[in-house]
């Protein structure tokens, strides 16, 4: 029995560590890769920003413009208000 796993071992192992070693020659390939992918913007990761920071824009701007016309109906409506109700 002894004999059977000691023979069957080589043949058991020998893909495991053949998969470890091509694990460790590759390594140092995939890291490099994922540096530089980590570096580098693809172009459709550009645009994609471009476009968040318009879109980011746009809602600035809307929630200035509300604001602002916020204040002017208030300042509109104070006004009227002051000229119903003139102060003696």
């Amino acid at each position: 029995m002894r004999i059977i796993l000691l023979l069957a071992a080589p043949l058991l192992l020998g893909g495991c560590l053949v998969r470890t070693a091509a694990d460790i020659v590759t390594l140092p390939v995939k890291a490099a890769s994922a540096g530089v992918d980590a570096l580098t913007t693809s172009q459709a990761e550009a645009d994609q920003r471009r476009g968040r920071e318009i879109r980011e824009a746009e809602e600035r701007e809307g929630r200035k413009a509300r604001r602002r016309e916020r204040e002017e109906r208030r300042r509109r409506e104070q006004a009227e208000q002051e000229a119903e109700d003139p102060q003696p």
